[in-house]
């Protein structure tokens, strides 16, 4: 980026959007965050993160009104828009507002975006908007035949069967590229893969170089412990914190990529000097692990004195296996994880060590039940 670039980052204050702006003001950057601060992420009363970048500007209001944004737009160059609602379950009864604020938000962004000269749009996608991950059939005489299986049927599920099923037999997972077509199986997704492709049609139509970066689960520090419907790892941290055991649906054998935030922020860092616009690409770790070893791995360091509860229920909206090929990301962009599962638990716990949160999470799950979705 030039000397006289000014990086505007929607979500600011939030938990990926907060690690992005610190690395770029860290790095000489100019950065200015807008953020409204919403209560279920970062509590009652709440004013911005104290772990902000002292040199990060600082702009409350919504992107949904078009005065805050065109504030915090002024003499903006490059824009990592990440202002979303987030969360699966909470997506499928809260359908107006997640369209609202994930739908109408980035629609206002690009509204307000129209006439203002802009170099670079980065866009926080999602794993989410894929449903099920990619999947291979044993073939004839040794070889392998690659498969976008369906979601899951009500009736397979109630039965217990987990696994995605073919002519009666299992399929294999395998890792998930950017080729693999966007099944969305909840309201999140569904908003998330809208706000991706708006972005990226915006992009194309005005001449706006766009990148967008489908996140896998990210963990580290700062995350908002006590919001119920943030990532699994936060959820497992938040549980064990209060010493309440980590609640596990299925049979804790699905398959997710975990990756450190510190990876995703320097991920975005190369999104807005790339040459390789108009894409998508998968930020993760590229390593699957299953839910159970994950909850068993929060335990462990944070030496707490519980167990995993596998609970054998469902929800919807839930997929199976889901796990990143970086492939693209590691030719195109320079991508590279640095930051190994081991460490950046040790990094978490030593976060974890100074803070507290509260367990919400039969609360939120007691609302699932009521809206009959969890099975």
């Amino acid at each position: 980026m030039q000397l006289d670039s000014r990086v505007l980052v929607t979500g600011g204050a939030g938990f990926i959007g907060s690690h992005v702006a610190n690395l770029l003001a860290e790095s000489g950057a100019r950065v200015r965050v807008i953020d409204a601060l919403d209560e279920q992420v970062h509590g009652a009363d709440a004013g911005f993160p104290l772990h902000l970048h002292p040199d990060v500007e600082r702009v409350e209001g919504d992107v949904r009104d078009r005065d805050a944004l065109s504030l915090a737009l002024k003499d903006v160059t490059h824009v990592c828009h990440f202002a979303a609602a987030v969360g699966v379950g909470q997506s499928m009864y809260e359908i107006e507002r997640y369209v609202d604020v994930n739908n109408r938000g980035t629609a206002m962004l690009l509204e307000t975006l129209m006439d203002r000269p802009l170099q670079r749009l980065v866009i926080a996608s999602s794993m989410s908007i894929y449903g099920e991950g990619l999947y291979r059939r044993p073939g004839i005489n040794g070889g392998a035949q690659y498969c976008e299986p369906p979601l899951r049927s009500r009736e397979q599920l109630c039965e217990g069967r987990w696994e995605i099923e073919s002519d009666g037999g299992m399929l294999e997972p395998v890792a998930t590229p950017e080729t693999k077509h966007a099944v969305p199986a909840s309201v999140y997704a569904l908003s998330k893969y809208d706000q991706e492709q708006m972005c990226l049609m915006f992009g194309a139509a005005y001449g706006v170089p766009t990148v967008g970066l489908r996140f896998f689960n990210a963990y580290g520090p700062h995350q908002a412990l006590s919001n119920p419907y943030t990532g699994v790892l936060a959820i497992f941290a938040s549980r064990c914190l209060n010493r309440n055991s980590p609640l596990i649906f299925e049979d804790g054998m699905q398959r997710r990529d975990f990756v450190s935030v510190r990876d995703v922020a320097r991920a975005c860092q190369l999104a807005l000097t790339t040459p390789a616009v108009g894409q998508t690409f998968n930020i993760g770790s590229g390593e699957p692990r299953t839910v159970l070893e994950v909850a068993n791995s929060v335990i462990d360091a944070v030496n707490a004195p519980v167990e995993p509860l596998v609970t054998g229920k469902y929800r919807i909206g839930d997929i199976r296996h889901c796990f990143a090929d970086i492939s693209k990301a590691e030719r195109l962009l320079g991508y590279r994880p640095q930051v190994r599962f081991e460490d950046g638990l040790v990094e978490l716990a030593e976060w974890l060590a100074g803070t507290s949160a509260n367990d919400n999470f039969m609360r939120a799950s007691a609302e699932l039940g009521r809206k009959g979705l969890t099975l």
